[in-house]
């Protein structure tokens, strides 16, 4: 698994994360946070970073805000079968 570091400004100025990601979805909540995994393309290549921002308009967190550099490990998208349990 290849992992790069990639600068919060780059990530947010550059790039135009999250708004731009392919996939942006939410992992989890806590009483102040929302935490999200993102799905975004850099250089060619697929990559998954992770971000929370404020829960309500009165926490005032911002994505990566108490990060320099993130950490971005490359994906990509595969077929994964599911077994589940349903009603008969």
């Amino acid at each position: 698994m290849a992992t790069i570091k990639l600068h919060k400004d780059y990530l947010k100025n550059e790039l135009d994360l999250p708004s731009s990601a392919v996939l942006d979805e939410i992992t989890d909540t806590s009483r102040w946070s929302v935490h999200h995994r993102i799905i975004f393309k850099h250089d060619g290549k697929f990559y998954e970073a992770y971000y929370s921002e404020g829960a309500t308009e009165m926490q005032d967190e911002r994505p990566w805000e108490y990060e320099d550099e993130v950490e971005c490990d490359e994906v990509e998208l595969k077929e994964v079968k599911v077994v589940k349990w349903v009603k008969v």
